[in-house]
């Protein structure tokens, strides 16, 4: 914070020193910030507590309103500079643990479904997704916004529960689960692997069981976000989907870029993981920019190529973790 307010009280302090009529600079008691502040700068409240704090202290100096004026927009921009350079504040992640249930499908051992009310088809039968797929009611797949998102799943009976987490991703939606609460339907491995040593077809055999869970951030190491380019795209109509997301999981909002323009295009979310566009022709190479349910934002520049065809799956340099 010092340093902020260090380098938004000199420049005021040569302003004042350049303005003919100014006061000199003197720092005035200590006031709250409802009082020291205009009311324009609830905007404010946006920034971190530190360049917050930062602007609120320049706001204190006694200062000529016009020279007032000069200072709060200063601070302003320089609290906004990261945002500028393009890293975008987010939020983070809820990381709680909350109550939910459990049950499995499939084979005991069984990786799951194959394909899923999020479109990922054949991915969720091959690793990283293999065996840590699952599906979950309303509450969590939101229509589709929650696709992709991981979660951490932990049984409580200490007699047959052990202390490790399932890790899950969401693949599918379970139209038979509760509306007015959270659960999860897991893959049979996903599910024994809750239990301790020895006792995984005893859990199973339970059926439904009372679990605590919570967010966690996805971990893909080695791969990069992949775009893939869904079957009956054409320049007037495509549709994309997202695979290998880490970080957050999920997409919050989608926008393209053809070649040659400096606009991003809005992408509609359709169903599951799908996002599409209609208008055009489009022109190739496309340039996509995806962000979070939590704002995490990146482009990846030229990715599909103007020779793109429908079914293929072209992979970034890029994802949220190096």
């Amino acid at each position: 914070m010092d340093k902020w307010v260090k380098i938004i009280t000199r420049c005021c302090i040569i302003r004042n020193q350049h303005s003919s009529n100014g006061p000199t600079y003197t720092q005035t008691p200590q006031q709250t910030e409802s009082e020291s502040l205009p009311l324009s700068l609830s905007t404010a409240t946006k920034l971190s507590a530190e360049l917050r704090t930062a602007v609120v202290r320049t706001m204190q100096l006694k200062l000529s309103s016009n020279l007032r004026l000069f200072c709060f927009g200063l601070a302003l921009k320089l609290a906004l500079l990261p945002t500028a350079a393009g890293q975008l504040q987010h939020h983070t992640l809820d990381m709680h643990w909350y109550p939910g249930t459990a049950t499995w499908y499939g084979d005991p051992n069984g990786d799951g479904s194959t394909g899923g009310a999020c479109g990922y088809g054949t991915l969720v039968d091959v690793k990283p997704l293999r065996a840590r797929v699952g599906a979950v009611g309303s509450v969590l797949f939101m229509k589709g916004e929650g696709c992709g998102a991981c979660y951490k799943v932990k049984c409580l009976d200490n007699s047959i529960c052990s202390r490790r987490a399932v890790t899950v991703i969401i693949t599918d939606e379970c139209p038979g689960c509760p509306t007015d609460s959270t659960h999860f339907d897991l893959s049979g491995a996903a599910f024994g692997h809750m239990a301790i040593s020895g006792e995984n077809g005893q859990l199973r055999n339970r059926g439904q069981i009372p679990v605590i869970y919570r967010r966690t951030p996805c971990k893909y190491p080695g791969r990069k976000i992949a775009f893939h380019v869904n079957e009956g795209s054409t320049p007037f109509w495509l549709s994309l989907l997202v695979e290998f997301e880490d970080a957050e999981g999920d997409i919050g909002t989608m926008h393209i870029r053809e070649n040659g323009s400096s606009e991003w295009l809005q992408m509609n979310h359709v169903w599951g993981a799908n996002w599409c566009i209609i208008g055009g022709p489009l022109r190739g190479p496309y340039s996509v920019k995806l962000s979070s349910s939590t704002g995490r934002t990146l482009s990846a520049r030229d990715v599909i190529p103007s020779n793109w065809v429908p079914k293929a799956t072209y992979t970034s340099r890029l994802n949220f973790y190096p």
